[in-house]
């Protein structure tokens, strides 16, 4: 059975969307010749009107491709607020709330409210959102769900804050979708994957000698393992890590930084039988390996490796302040209180049982609880007032 009868069958109109970011596609590899992989997920992801994120098409929830646990409801993010507010108290009437990539607003709108009742707001709530469509969405959504005062501090910007700020930096389900570059071992040597063309103008893989960044960075990798990659292996890397670190996070100069997102510690991320690494395309609540597939219709993620996340980190100045399964934050974070509160307050039983298959989802193995890690990042700060639970809680040692 091939991949195609698998997936639910795109509509006309998206068959056009995709055709037309194919043809885009086309066009630049047949000007300039094969393109990194790396510029091919960004143009997928990212090409003004064409890309995933760029499009007008619902991402997000049971409508879109896929899930993130603040679609779920409001318990992740009122676990995240109890973590950050001793932070932003700690600051004082200074502290700004910097999101990542907004999604729905889902995440800001429980976050908001959450804060508010809590009497600690952020001076402002800034949004990161390249995508124009999203930020519209995102806008909606808070005007219509926020008390006017809440809202006057929310404002989108289109480039990480250039002067020095203090606060809370929060990225849920970001690095992921950062353009990964994918390299492979020939002969002990490294390579990058490039997207050409075949005879047909079907996309199609090509592996070129590697430059000094990419291969300086695997060497880094194997060096920290201990062993040389095998002849074969295939995976991704973020050569660009530090610099995208440093450049969203070099002005927020007091202050936590929370990374949640899928992914390992580094080895085992790069397992010997991991052998094509871990990148995957999602389809309307299916994952399946083609990148090729449908481009522009499909979310493109590889998982994090969450050892280069913590150097990145170390390298602009921030330390690592805890890293643990998702399942083990969210506990350490007062999801059991967050979920008993909203319990109570939950209008009948239906509402109840949504809560209850929240909890499920945030935490069991199978579902979130394992696959996706937190890590807090911190610098600047006189103590660190998080919660004793959590520190207690860290497995930062594996990193």
């Amino acid at each position: 059975m091939n991949k195609s009868s698998r997936l639910p069958a795109p509509a006309a109109d998206e068959l056009a969307h995709s055709e037309r970011l194919l043809r885009h596609l086309r066009e630049t590899i047949a000007a300039h010749g094969p393109i990194a992989f790396s510029q091919y997920m960004e143009r997928c992801l990212y090409a003004p009107g064409l890309g995933y994120y760029s499009a007008g098409k619902t991402k997000f929830g049971e409508a879109g491709d896929f899930v993130t646990a603040p679609e779920l409801g409001e318990l992740f993010a009122r676990c995240v607020v109890h973590v950050v507010q001793p932070v932003l108290a700690m600051l004082g009437s200074e502290a700004d709330f910097l999101e990542l990539g907004g999604g729905s607003g889902a995440f800001a709108e429980s976050a908001l409210l959450a804060l508010a009742e809590n009497g600690i707001l952020p001076r402002r709530y800034l949004i990161l959102e390249p995508s124009a469509d999203l930020r519209e969405r995102q806008h909606g959504r808070l005007t219509a769900a926020l008390p006017a005062e809440v809202m006057a501090r929310v404002a989108w910007i289109d480039r990480p804050p250039e002067q020095n700020w203090r606060g809370i930096l929060f990225a849920n389900e970001v690095i992921d979708a950062l353009p990964t570059t994918r390299f492979a071992m020939r002969h002990g040597e490294v390579y990058e994957e490039y997207v050409a063309l075949d005879g047909e103008a079907r996309l199609m893989r090509v592996d070129r000698p590697a430059d000094a960044l990419v291969a300086g960075a695997v060497r880094h990798v194997e060096r920290d393992l201990g062993r040389p990659f095998e002849d074969g292996y295939r995976s991704e890397i973020l050569p660009q890590l530090p610099y995208w670190m440093q450049a969203i996070a070099g002005s927020l100069e007091a202050g936590v930084m929370l990374f949640i997102d899928y992914g390992y510690v580094r080895r085992e991320f790069y397992l010997p039988e991991r052998q094509d690494g871990t990148l995957m395309a999602h389809y309307r609540h299916r994952a399946h390996g083609d990148p090729f597939y449908l481009p522009g219709l499909n979310d493109l993620t590889a998982s994090v490796d969450f050892t280069a996340l913590a150097e990145a980190g170390n390298n602009a100045g921030f330390a690592v302040a805890a890293y643990l399964p998702q399942a083990h934050f969210l506990i350490a974070a007062g999801l059991q209180a967050v979920f008993e509160q909203a319990y109570e307050r939950a209008a009948d039983d239906a509402a109840r049982y949504s809560l209850a298959q929240q909890v499920k989802k945030l935490t069991l193995p199978d579902q979130m609880g394992e696959r996706f890690q937190a890590m807090l990042l911190a610098r600047g700060l006189p103590a660190l007032p998080l919660p004793a639970e959590l520190l207690a809680a860290d497995q930062g040692g594996r990193l």
